[in-house]
């Protein structure tokens, strides 16, 4: 009997420190997961986008980018193709902000419906490179500065000739979202003031545009961005 309660007890023991052996990883197992940063590829909470990298986007196909002289009309300026490329500055962990440089927009294929005017020459985003920051909130913010203020010239032709509209922001900004059901980002009425210019160039052009697909062209296969 002592022999196999020794035995018994041998083997109690050794359950015991199984049942102890089988618990550990679950009280020793990590709690928290990667955290993702703001700006990542090819799907949303992927790989971090790098620094340096280039992002760049066109108009959602089917859209135009519009300069038009009210929120609700449609006289003014369309554009059948517009593009952006910014810079990647900092993309830190979500939720934060990333920024970026945006280093060229431009519109081409434009017409225009304004009274006297007979044709868009060309319309040109001044002063570049921009500031821009994006959120994980999706809120997509363009900064100018005093020195270099968020700045449009239009060249349109008219009946009396060629004429230069000059267009800039109020606040020296524009707001947009960024979605990713859609991989864009869109600009919905950012009112640019006449800075300069004769009478046929309309007092404020209400900005609209949507880019799509939004992607990391400095790697392969241009994956798409995503926001988080």
């Amino acid at each position: 009997m002592p022999r196999y309660g020794r035995i018994g007890a041998g083997l109690a023991a050794l359950a015991l420190l199984t049942g102890l052996v089988g618990a550990a990883p679950a009280t020793a197992a990590p709690t928290t997961s990667l955290a993702s940063a703001v700006l990542t590829y090819p799907t949303v909470a992927g790989t971090a986008v790098s620094v340096g990298d280039v992002i760049q986007a066109s108009l959602r196909s089917g859209t135009n980018a519009t300069f038009y002289s009210s929120t609700s009309g449609t006289t003014g300026i369309k554009c059948a193709a517009s593009s952006f490329s910014a810079k990647v500055l900092t993309n830190p962990t979500a939720p934060g902000t990333a920024t970026e440089s945006l280093t060229a927009q431009s519109f081409s294929s434009c017409t225009t419906n304004v009274f006297g005017t007979t044709g868009v020459q060309s319309v040109t985003v001044n002063n570049l490179p921009y500031t821009t920051s994006v959120t994980s909130a999706g809120v997509v913010k363009i900064s100018g500065t005093t020195a270099a203020p968020i700045q449009s010239t239009v060249v349109l032709n008219s009946l009396l000739g060629t004429i230069t509209c000059v267009y800039r922001t109020s606040t020296n900004t524009l707001t947009g979202t960024a979605s990713n059901a859609t991989n864009s980002i869109t600009f919905t009425n950012q009112a640019l003031t006449k800075f300069s210019g004769p009478s046929l160039c309309f007092g404020t052009a209400y900005f609209t545009a949507s880019y799509s697909p939004v992607r990391d062209t400095s790697k392969t296969g241009s994956p798409a961005v995503y926001v988080n």
